[in-house]
């Protein structure tokens, strides 16, 4: 038993020194007419930069985001969009733009969770050999890069179905205020 919690033990360490990354996961309020932006840096060219956010709660769960480079290009932009994941590389170094705006509100608040994770995990070249990620990887490093992949499907997963639970009961909540106002008492 001692051994197996060594084991596991060992495994964790290197999960930590084979994925080195730096995140961000927050929830935060836009207000009607709101403009708010946030920034993660990308200290060298080559980075992988992750970006993912889900609408809440508020109005129809759209918002618009566009997402700059430290010299303000636009990479990524989208109107209405109730939810996106996306990965891209930085091909600068320097400050990243994450902005999200409610201008399509004049009422409505939005609740946004979203996740900026910079990676800085040191790349390996391809392998020629299928199913390998190199001659110099033993089998408990391929492993470990296998369960980090399935890993973040299963983060992916949760945060897909925790939005879905937060619009249906947003969605019953709407109804609720709807119905209440209506209902009648009979009293004799």
């Amino acid at each position: 038993m001692a051994l197996a919690f060594s084991f596991f033990l060992v495994l964790l360490c290197f999960l930590q020194l084979a994925y080195r990354s730096h995140a961000a996961a927050l929830t935060t309020a836009i207000g009607a007419n709101e403009r708010v932006c946030f920034y993660a840096d990308a200290d060298k060219a080559g980075e992988k930069i992750g970006f993912y956010y889900a609408v809440q709660s508020g109005g129809s769960f759209d918002i618009d985001f566009e997402v700059k480079d430290p010299s303000e290009k636009v990479i990524l932009d989208g109107k209405r969009e109730r939810q996106g994941d996306y990965v891209f590389t930085a091909n600068n170094p320097g400050e990243y733009s994450f902005c999200f705006e409610n201008d399509m509100s004049t009422l409505t608040e939005k609740l946004v969770d979203f996740d900026i994770m910079v990676e800085s995990e040191p790349r390996r070249e391809p392998s020629t050999k299928p199913g390998q990620i190199s001659d110099q990887t033993s089998a408990l490093e391929e492993s470990i890069f296998r369960l980090n992949g399935m890993l973040i499907n299963i983060k992916r997963t949760q945060k897909y179905f925790h939005t879905r639970e937060n619009r249906g009961f947003d969605i019953v909540k709407a109804t609720k205020r709807c119905v209440q106002p209506n209902e009648v008492t009979l009293t004799r």
